[in-house]
């Protein structure tokens, strides 16, 4: 019999309906409770958390998604919560809504379609009427342009090698760009050193970064400035990247050409030359499944072997799991925290067999697994002795 039937069931909690493809991934030993004050894990996607207590229990939060607004962060790491997000897993979803709202608003698709509508009522006449209105549509190719794509994350990368499929010229902005996106970006993709280079080269833009202090209202007026005239803009990250009050004045003076976003509001609404998508970005089934699978698979594997993958507030950390005990403690990432750790568990008789250290910011994740044999009845004991260690946030025995 394996260590980890030995363990107690593990509750998790979901805060938004969740893909049952993503809930089957928990079974033995794993129980959904969306009753439970203390469950040891919560799935969630755009409930806002930020007035929850948590239970001593909770360990982890998964957020069915990239963005993690929603989360207190902070809170969290402070009670050595790990909150995970899922990275790319919603990235085609979000790139195909990118790519048909551009085609759409450059050949005027949404504004005829509505007209089409209004003719509803004119019987016979209608085809002769659709002839001689749709003169007032007419549009342009987006073939030959440039499209400006700022942060080549999963969704950013997947648009621009998409884009130059469809025959566009493709600039890009992200000092910040991972290798394993740069293995996959196509060599045409041109690379602009500063973003004040793309701002000013491209007839479309579209924005793919995280809101934080920098980037909040990244499109003003002084940006806008810098744009070609009539430049079409592609907000599907969030809508406090763009300065509305400036944005309503671009679109006024034509400037701004049109401004697609996913996140439409009062003052969106009033604007013209918008247009307002429900917030149907990452809205696909296949999205949904793929997130909630994704979410599902980190926390188990991290409530079942203490590994961390995709997480938002601690650092990643893997260390193969072999069935062995294994003791994973966060804490304050100051000098001779592994040495103490070691150290209690040293004092049970207890030799290291493998373990791995990784810090993030002021805090650090450390994982050892345990060579011998271990009686259960000194676990809580020397959990405890652990959790004694100034500077120990968690710390657990798996």
């Amino acid at each position: 019999m394996s260590t980890l039937t030995l363990e107690k069931v593990k509750t998790i909690k979901t805060l938004n309906n969740i893909a049952e493809s993503g809930l089957n991934v928990f079974q033995d030993g794993f129980a959904i409770d969306n009753d439970s004050d203390n469950p040891d894990a919560i799935l969630v996607r755009s409930f806002n958390m930020h007035s929850i207590e948590f239970g001593n229990d909770l360990k982890a939060i998964a957020r069915a998604g990239a963005g993690v607004n929603n989360i207190p962060l902070d809170k969290c790491t402070e009670q050595g919560i790990v909150v995970f997000n899922t990275p790319g897993a919603n990235a085609n979803a979000v790139k195909e809504m990118v790519l048909a709202s551009m085609l759409a608003a450059s050949r005027n698709l949404f504004d005829g379609v509505a007209w089409t509508k209004t003719l509803e009522v004119e019987g016979e006449q209608i085809p002769k009427l659709v002839e001689a209105g749709k003169k007032q549509f007419v549009g342009k190719e987006i073939k030959g342009k440039t499209l400006g794509v700022v942060g080549l994350g999963a969704i950013g990368a997947l648009v621009a090698n998409s884009a130059l499929d469809l025959g566009m010229d493709v600039i890009a902005f992200d000092p910040f760009i991972s290798v394993d996106v740069a293995w996959n970006l196509s060599r045409n993709v041109q690379r602009a050193m500063k973003i004040e280079q793309l701002f000013a080269n491209a007839d479309y833009i579209t924005v793919h970064v995280p809101l934080t202090a920098d980037t909040k209202a990244m499109f003003n007026q002084e940006t806008f400035g810098i744009m070609k005239q009539d430049v079409y803009i592609l907000n599907f990250s969030r809508g406090e990247l763009v300065n509305e009050a400036d944005m309503e004045l671009a679109l006024e003076s034509g400037k701004v050409g049109k401004y697609i976003t996913d996140f439409p509001n009062e003052a969106v609404l009033k604007m013209k030359n918008t247009i307002p998508v429900p917030h149907l970005g990452a809205s696909t089934a296949e999205s949904e499944e793929n997130c909630a699978i994704m979410a599902a698979r980190q926390v188990k594997e991290f409530l079942e072997t203490g590994n961390i993958k995709n997480s938002v507030n601690f650092p990643n950390a893997s260390l193969p799991y072999v069935g062995k005990r294994r003791v994973a403690a966060f804490h304050k990432n100051v000098p001779n925290m592994v040495g103490q750790i070691t150290s209690a568990i040293s004092s049970y008789d207890l030799n290291i067999a493998d373990m791995v250290n990784r810090s993030r910011g002021d805090y650090a994740y450390t994982m050892i697994d345990i060579d011998n044999e271990v009686n259960g009845d000194i676990l809580p004991s020397l959990e405890n002795k652990i959790k004694q260690i100034a500077g120990i946030v968690t710390a657990r025995t798996i």
